[in-house]
């Protein structure tokens, strides 16, 4: 009996550990709104499982302090993250990049209402502005240091998405924001069409999609053919068409040095 019941206690947990290994979370940033990435992410995710012969499950957080305390506890297997994200995040737990939006660099802007009278950031001097996150890279990361290079002095609000910075700047309870241009592009066209954005920062390397360290060599080739073979397969590049992509390409850790070189040190307690 008491043979048996160990022999059904170790098939359990082999089984246990298959699933496990067979099962992958794929953790997207959490710049818009859960509802808004699971309907962009989710088809993307059963692509990956289709062409990788894995699950890949979408995930996300609801704010971006959430996802970065869990990008360092390594619950995701597969995690699409910005730039400063993926150069903490690589150094501890270990991420690895693998792919990058194709031909594209990251750039940050301040979006203003409309009809608002503001043409320079330096008329923003004293204002409360409204950005994702401290350390959301190119919306809040960068527009917040060339303001306080030039001697603009502002209050940050921090209000967890791009979206809500773009749905409470429209409305008018914040004289700006900042946020990036392709969740800008990718924001309700209602909203959009009350902003106008007052100012852009130079181009970085775009996010990295990026795989945990637990996943294998054999398994992170497959997810790395998968995503840059997307553009050549119509249901993939349907699919990259949704998140305004045009196609993704190979990614190694040396893309991010430009983002290295600018000594951010926001998330530094974290290590």
């Amino acid at each position: 009996m008491k043979r048996r019941l160990f022999c059904l206690f170790l098939y359990l947990m082999i089984s246990s550990s298959c699933v496990t290994a067979e099962t992958l979370t794929f953790g997207i940033v959490p710049q818009q709104s859960a509802k808004k990435l699971a309907k962009l992410w989710t088809p993307i995710s059963r692509y990956l499982s289709e062409k990788t012969g894995v699950t890949v499950l979408f995930s996300t957080a609801q704010d971006i302090p959430t996802f970065e305390k869990r990008l360092l506890a390594g619950e995701y297997d597969i995690a699409y993250m910005n730039p400063y994200h993926y150069t903490v995040f690589h150094q501890k737990p270990g991420y690895e990049a693998i792919a990058k939006q194709q031909g594209r660099e990251i750039k940050g802007i301040v979006v203003v209402p409309k009809e608002s009278d503001i043409t320079s950031l330096d008329q923003l001097s004293g204002a409360i502005l409204a950005f994702p996150s401290l350390a959301a890279f190119a919306a809040s990361v960068l527009p917040r240091a060339k303001m306080a290079k030039e001697g603009i002095d502002i209050t940050p609000k921090y209000v967890s998405s791009h979206d809500s910075v773009y749905l409470t700047v429209s409305k008018g309870l914040f004289i700006a924001g900042g946020g990036v241009m392709r969740t800008f592009n990718n924001t309700a066209p209602a909203v959009r069409e009350k902003l106008r954005v007052l100012w852009s920062t130079p181009g970085y390397t775009p996010h990295a999609i990026a795989v945990h360290p637990r996943v294998n060599a054999d398994l992170r080739q497959r997810i790395q053919q998968a995503l840059i073979n997307m553009d050549q397969d119509p249901e993939g590049k349907a699919l990259l068409n949704t998140i305004r992509f045009k196609g993704l390409e190979r990614a190694e850790n040396k893309d991010w040095d430009d983002v290295r070189d600018l000594n951010i040190k926001l998330l530094e307690h974290l290590l």
